[in-house]
């Protein structure tokens, strides 16, 4: 996720740059679960190489744990837009 670059707002840089730094530990974090999760599931006995069915388990962990997580983000997303939306303005 890439930000145009603002005005020289000192504020707004610095905004960016956090959302930057949030979006890349966020993931980090994915791809850390992944693994701990699908290779413990997967590959109860690791070796020098992963069998067929290892394989085809970790693919398919994986593109389980990446759907479940983009349907978590995009509804707390939507959770914040609604309750920032819903908060008085001072």
């Amino acid at each position: 996720m890439s930000f145009a670059p603002s005005s020289s707002d000192p504020k707004t840089e610095i905004m960016n740059q956090i959302r930057q730094e949030a979006a890349v530990a966020n993931a980090r974090q994915l791809v850390e679960k992944l693994n701990e999760h699908c290779f413990e599931r997967c590959v109860p006995k690791p070796g020098a190489s992963l069998s067929s069915g290892e394989t085809t388990c970790y693919t398919t962990c994986m593109e389980k744990y990446m759907a479940a997580w983009n349907t978590v983000s995009r509804q707390y997303v939507a959770r914040i837009q609604r309750e920032s939306a819903a908060a008085p303005r001072y």
